[in-house]
């Protein structure tokens, strides 16, 4: 079992998979920024191994992110190799949900134990507003297909003076069909610091104006520090990252690894711990050294995120370079 200087077990990690995206939403992947070189990319095999180090020290969840991950034509393989390593409980995929109708049966047949859909808005034009593409109905298809299929959670980041009116919209889904529909606070993270905080504190007070009074809801959901509220009537429920109001540091049990094979140990940070170089020289060792850097990501994790002073925050790279 891993666990931080702060006595937190650390048993989940984000794996980005590409820094490529078919979306050019402003505040992760604005347009103009330049994808890292082909080659610097992690290889499915790379990717596997690193899970495998991970799994063999207590790490037993993965979140395959992006970029978008589904125009990596790999994905439901990658998916496949990490459900058949030893020891590993969950693997799940967060996706913009343009392709995901199209491989959904795939991804399936790997194996795939949920999806995280990123969603701001249900109306058409603001969508293409917000992501550069006109795909709303090819994503509201995806989120239907997959319904009932495996659990789906949708995630929207509200953007002030953006997609003010997205909530209401957004919750209904959580009312017609069996899905969480989530709200995260804009992080102050590469194009983030540039773009006001909405409060989750104002989303819930707006929905319940809308759809009446909710109650706790304190189920097991995933992985993350969501916080979950029920609504009467709804098939889904309606849950909150607030990210920059709320502390949930003392909860943190993950890592991330970025597609460019960087392990960070937190998001608010810069810090990063490189493993692209062991994983190309020579094999000799590998495995211990691979080991040796993710016990050193565990170790290194701060106490706590300091998103609520963003003049703090040392992490300058764009979204869709992190993974999320």
């Amino acid at each position: 079992m891993l666990k931080d200087r702060f006595g937190r077990t650390i048993d989940y990690m984000r794996v980005s998979i590409t820094d490529r995206c078919n979306l050019r939403c402003a505040y992760c992947m604005p347009d103009g920024i330049a994808p890292a070189p082909a080659e610097a990319l992690l290889t499915g095999g790379e990717i596997a191994f690193v899970c495998r180090q991970a799994a063999s020290l207590g790490i037993d969840r993965f979140k395959l992110t992006g970029g978008e991950p589904l125009v990596r034509p790999d994905c439901a393989k990658l998916v496949a190799a990490l459900k058949g390593i030893g020891g590993v409980r969950q693997v799940t995929l967060t996706t913009n949900g343009v392709l995901l109708r199209a491989r959904l049966d795939e991804l399936l047949d790997a194996g795939l134990d949920a999806v995280n859909v990123s969603l701001d808005t249900t109306d058409r034009a603001q969508y293409r507003a917000i992501t550069g593409v006109d795909a709303l109905e090819a994503v509201m298809a995806s989120i239907r297909a997959a319904a009932g299929r495996l659990p789906v959670k949708i995630n929207c980041v509200a953007q002030d003076g953006v997609n003010a009116d997205a909530p209401l919209s957004l919750a209904a889904l959580a009312r017609e069909l069996p899905v969480d529909v989530r709200f995260i606070e804009m992080m102050p993270v590469g194009a983030g610091k540039r773009r006001k905080t909405v409060p989750n504190a104002d989303i819930l007070a707006t929905i319940e104006r809308a759809y009446g009074r909710t109650v706790p809801d304190d189920r097991a959901h995933g992985n993350g520090p969501a916080v979950y509220r029920r609504a009467e009537g709804f098939l889904g429920g309606i849950g909150f990252i607030s990210a920059v109001s709320g502390g949930f540091c003392r909860d943190c049990n993950r890592l991330r690894l970025m597609s460019t094979g960087e392990l960070k140990p937190c998001l608010c940070y810069a810090d990063a711990i490189p493993l692209r170089d062991i994983l190309r020289g020579a094999e000799g060792d590998r495995e211990r050294r691979v080991r040796e850097k993710i016990i050193q990501a565990v170790r290194s994790k701060p106490e706590a995120h300091c998103f609520e002073h963003p003049d703090v925050v040392t992490e300058d790279r764009e979204m869709a370079r992190i993974g999320g």
